[in-house]
């Protein structure tokens, strides 16, 4: 029929040959499936050498050592010289509580020293004390024995009566009892002038007062609440003119200066390799470009949940074990060129490879 039909057979002669079918390369795919699982590989490798000889939390603060300022006596606040946020130096003037109170009791300490002094004098000047009574004394005993000699040779001559003979017997009795009644009165005057071993050749009454008088002088002086570190001041919002202040109630906080460390809380797993003295690196959320260098400081005595106010209980049936945190004080070294606050968070990383600790 082709050859009957001229024009289908020019057309069979026009057509150009098929394409050959391109045969698969079998070695390209297994080649895909062995490189892609040694890539993985290799980064697990590369990923568990970079965790190798190194432990890191993100469970880390900032600390700093903080001091509760308060006054030793009470009063009302009349001058306050600090704000929040306000650097101080040692000894700096913080704040003063009215003194009026505390200059009335040196008055009064002084009045009771003058009077205790007084006391003192008096005494010195006793008639008990310089004898002129007891000498008074013996002079009455002797005139009584006189006379009871006198009235004892007229009785034997039979010139005089019993009762006069008694009676200037009991005169010389009674004499008698005044000198032993005058020194008495002496050694007491002497014992109220004497003074004690605690401080000796000072009145007694004299030292009281003057003790008094000493502790009124030291309330004076603390009604001066001075900064005892230097650092800055936080929590000052009770320090106002006119507050009434309470001992040894805290009025506000220092925090000291240079006494910046790092708390990280790693996990109780990550301790087999951890020793004081080895290297670590700081970061912190607050400043991301900000790396600092630093050193294991101390591991902590005891775990978090073990000095919690309300420690857990695990001796129930459901207890499930918890990965318990462990407190690591990082002392950092240098000089951080960013101010570091208090609480701030931070990463800590420890390198626990023995030669890391140099």
């Amino acid at each position: 029929m082709a050859e009957a039909d001229p024009a289908i057979a020019r057309d069979s002669v026009n057509e150009a040959p098929a394409a050959p079918t391109p045969t698969r390369k079998p070695w390209a795919r297994w080649a895909l499936m062995l490189v892609v699982p040694l890539a993985l590989a290799v980064g697990a490798l590369l990923y568990w050498q970079s965790l190798s000889g190194k432990v890191s939390t993100d469970n880390a603060y900032i600390k700093q050592d903080m001091v509760a300022v308060s006054a030793e006596v009470g009063g009302r606040i009349v001058e306050a010289m600090v704000t929040d946020g306000a650097v101080v130096k040692p000894g700096e003037l913080l704040f003063r509580i009215d003194p009026e109170p505390f200059r009335l009791q040196i008055a009064e300490a002084n009045a009771a020293i003058a009077g205790a002094q007084a006391n003192v004098i008096a005494l010195s000047n006793a008639p008990e004390l310089t004898g002129t009574d007891i000498e008074a004394a013996r002079s009455d005993v002797a005139f009584a024995e006189a006379r009871f000699e006198r009235v004892a040779a007229l009785r034997q001559k039979g010139f005089s009566t019993k009762a006069d003979y008694e009676a200037a017997e009991q005169a010389v009795v009674q004499a008698r009892e005044a000198v032993r009644q005058a020194e008495d009165r002496q050694r007491e005057a002497r014992a109220r002038l004497a003074t004690g071993a605690a401080v000796p050749g000072v009145n007694p009454q004299v030292a009281a007062a003057e003790a008094r008088r000493a502790n009124a002088e030291l309330a004076l002086r603390r009604t001066e609440v001075r900064s005892p570190a230097a650092g800055r001041i936080a929590q000052a919002d009770r320090l106002q003119v006119g507050q009434q202040v309470v001992p040894n109630l805290p009025v506000l906080t220092l925090v000291r200066e240079g006494s910046t460390y790092v708390e990280a809380n790693f996990k109780e797993t990550d301790l087999a390799d951890m020793a004081v003295g080895q290297r670590a690196e700081v970061r912190f959320d607050a400043y991301p470009d900000l790396v600092l260098k630093g050193r294991v400081a101390a591991i902590g005595a005891g775990t978090g949940a073990e000095f919690s106010v309300l420690p857990a209980q695990n001796a129930t049936g459901n207890w499930v074990k918890v990965t318990q945190r462990v407190p690591v004080r990082i002392a950092l070294e240098g000089t951080s060129p960013r101010r570091l606050i208090a609480g701030l968070s931070s990463e800590v990383t420890v390198f626990t490879d023995t030669s890391a600790r140099n």
